[in-house]
C-alpha cells in the first residue's frame, strides 16, 4: 500500500474552480466515504480549505487510485472531468509525504507560513478518524505532519513570514479605507471617520474603524480577534446561529446583528469581513446598495458630510464566495476576494515580508523529519529478518542448555542459571553489531542485498521471516514497495525520475 495525493489549490486552479470543488458538511462526509469505498483505496482523509481541496489516500494501485479520486472530485464539484483534470496535481509515495509536511507547515499556503492550516489539517484528520476512514498508515503520517508543523512554528520565526490570510486581507483592506474606491478627491486624503488613524498606521490599521464580521466559524473567530488587535473601535458579528455570534462578539466586547436583516449593520460598517460556509450568496449587490442609501441619509447618528465620502470595503474570505461581485462596482465600494489576495501575494502588494532564513529553516525541518521517517521505514523493512535471526539464536541457546543439563545433571540450579545468562549475553553481543548495522544499511543504495546476506549467512528459514511479517510486530511497512505501473494517463511524483507535479503547482494534466 502507498500514499497518494490528488488535489487542486490556489496555485493550480482559478478561484472559480476552487469554489466549485470545495466541500464541507454533509458533502465532505459523502466525498470521504465515497473515496474510502473505492476499490483500490484502503483509507483516506480530505483537506478542504479556502485555498485547497486535497484527497490523501492509501492505495494499492496508483492509476486506479488516481482515476477513482479524480472522478469523485469531478462528481462532487459538478465539473466535467476534462475540465477539472488540467488543474489537478498528483503526489505519490515519498512526494506525497513531503507535500503533506510542507502544506501543514504553511509552505504551500497563499500566505507563506500562515498557521491556520495546521489546525485545518488536524481537524481533517480528526474528522476522518470519526468517520472510520483513517488507516493506520495515514494516521501515522498525519501525526508526523502535525509534529513537524509544531516544530516549525516553535523552532523558527515562520510566523513572522506567515501572517494569516485574514491579517493580510485586513491590511490590504485598510489601504482601501483611506479614500473611497474611484474617489476623485472628496474628503480629506488619508482621513477617515472620527477617531480613525492615519493611512500609514501599521500597528493599528483599523484604529477608529467599525467592522462587521459575517459568520462565526474558525475563520470568523480569527477575523474578530485580528480586527480587535488591529484597533477596530466597534465589532459586530452576524451569524445564522445567534448564540455563536453572541459568544464570538462577547470575546471582544462587541455586539451582534441579525443575519436576515443586515442593511443597518452594513450601513454602519467601514469594513465587512464575510467568511461563512454558505453554498450561495450571503451579501448581494442590492444589499450593499440599500446600505449605501441608508448611510447617506441624514439622521441623528450620522454626519451626512462624512458619510458622503466614507468608503466601504468588503473582504470576502469565503469559498464559495459570500459577496456578489457586482457589489464591488458600486460607488465608494471596494471588494477584496480570495482571488485579489492571491494576486496581491504573488505581486508582493499584500505587504508580506518574506523571511527567507525562516522559510529555509522550516524546509530543513521538513527534510529532517522526512528522512527520519524514511530511515524508520527501512529499519522496519528488515526488522522481520532481525527478529527471525534472534529467534533462531534463542532456539540454539535453549537447545544447547537442554543438552548441557542432560550431561551435567549434578550442576545445581544456580550454576545452570549463570551459565544460561552467560550464553545469552554472548549471543546478544555477537548479534548486536550486525543487526544494528543491517538496519542502518537498509536505507543505502542496494540495501536489500545486506538483508539478503544476513538471511544467507545465518541460513534463516524464509517461512519464519514471513511468519514474523504476518504477525505484524508493530512495524510500519514502507510505502510504495511495488511502485506504479509504467503506463498511464498521469505520471506520479514518486521517488524516481521527474515529477509530474512541479513545485509551482503545475497540473497533472499539463
Amino acid at each position: 500500500m502507498s500514499v497518494l495525493v490528488v488535489g487542486l489549490s490556489h496555485k493550480s486552479a482559478p478561484v472559480a474552480t476552487l469554489e466549485r470543488a470545495v466541500v464541507g458538511g454533509d458533502a465532505l462526509t459523502k466525498l470521504l466515504r465515497d473515496v474510502s469505498q473505492a476499490g483500490s483505496v484502503a483509507g483516506a482523509f480530505v483537506v478542504s480549505t479556502c485555498n485547497r481541496v486535497e484527497v490523501y489516500a492509501e492505495v494499492d494501485k496508483f492509476h486506479g487510485g488516481v482515476a477513482s479520486i479524480s472522478e469523485l472530485l469531478a462528481r462532487h464539484s459538478g465539473l466535467p472531468l476534462s475540465e477539472l483534470t488540467p488543474h489537478l496535481y498528483v503526489h505519490y509515495e515519498d512526494r506525497a509525504v513531503q507535500h503533506l509536511l510542507a502544506v501543514t507547515c504553511g509552505l504551500e499556503s497563499m500566505v507563506i507560513g500562515e498557521s491556520q492550516i495546521l489546525g485545518q489539517v488536524r481537524q481533517s484528520l480528526g474528522f476522518a478518524r470519526e468517520q472510520g476512514t483513517l488507516s493506520r498508515i495515514l494516521g501515522d503520517l498525519g501525526a508526523l505532519a502535525l509534529r513537524t508543523a509544531k516544530r516549525a512554528h516553535t523552532e523558527t520565526g515562520i510566523d513572522r513570514a506567515g501572517a494569516n490570510v485574514v491579517g493580510v486581507g485586513i491590511r490590504l483592506a485598510a489601504a482601501h479605507l483611506t479614500t473611497p474606491a474611484g474617489s476623485t478627491g472628496a474628503g480629506p486624503a488619508g482621513a477617515g471617520p472620527a477617531g480613525a488613524g492615519p493611512a500609514g498606521d501599521l500597528a493599528s490599521p483599523l484604529r477608529g474603524r467599525s467592522v462587521l464580521v459575517v459568520g462565526a466559524g474558525s475563520m470568523s473567530s480569527l477575523a474578530v480577534t485580528t480586527a480587535a488587535r488591529m484597533g477596530a473601535v466597534r465589532i459586530v458579528v452576524a451569524n445564522r446561529t445567534p448564540d455563536r455570534a453572541r459568544r464570538l462578539a462577547a470575546a471582544v466586547s462587541g455586539t451582534t446583528a441579525d443575519l436576515e436583516d443586515l442593511t443597518s449593520a452594513l450601513a454602519d460598517a467601514d469594513l465587512v469581513i464575510s467568511c461563512t460556509g454558505a453554498a450561495g450568496l450571503v451579501i448581494s449587490a442590492d444589499d450593499i446598495a440599500r446600505a449605501l442609501r441608508l448611510r447617506a441619509a441624514p439622521s441623528r447618528d450620522r454626519d451626512m458630510a462624512k458619510s458622503a465620502w466614507r468608503p466601504l470595503v468588503l473582504l470576502d474570505l469565503a469559498l464559495p464566495h459570500d459577496v456578489e461581485e457586482a457589489a464591488g462596482q458600486l460607488p465608494g465600494v471596494s471588494l477584496i476576494s480570495l482571488a485579489t489576495l492571491g494576486e496581491a501575494a504573488d505581486s508582493g502588494l499584500s505587504g508580506q515580508i518574506t523571511h527567507r532564513d525562516d522559510v529555509a529553516a522550516v524546509r530543513a525541518i521538513v527534510a529532517e523529519e522526512f528522512e527520519a521517517r524514511v530511515s524508520a521505514e527501512h529499519a522496519a523493512r528488515v526488522a522481520p529478518t532481525v527478529v527471525a535471526l534472534r529467534a533462531k539464536a534463542a532456539e540454539v541457546v535453549d537447545a544447547e542448555l537442554a543438552r548441557l543439563a542432560g550431561r551435567l545433571n549434578t550442576v545445581d540450579a544456580r550454576t545452570h542459571s549463570e551459565v544460561a545468562r552467560a550464553m545469552r549475553r554472548v549471543v546478544d553481543k555477537l548479534l548486536h553489531s550486525p543487526t544494528v548495522r543491517v538496519k542502518e544499511l537498509a536505507g543505502s543504495p542496494g540495501g536489500d542485498s545486506y538483508e539478503d546476506a544476513l538471511r544467507v549467512l545465518f541460513d534463516l528459514d524464509p517461512a519464519a521471516i514471513e511468519a514474523v511479517t504476518r504477525a505484524d510486530v508493530g512495524l510500519v511497512r514502507p510505502a510504495g514497495q511495488d511502485g506504479p505501473p509504467d503506463a498511464g494517463p498521469v505520471r506520479p511524483a514518486g521517488r524516481d525520475g521527474p515529477a509530474a507535479d512541479s513545485p509551482d503547482g503545475a497540473g497533472a494534466g499539463r
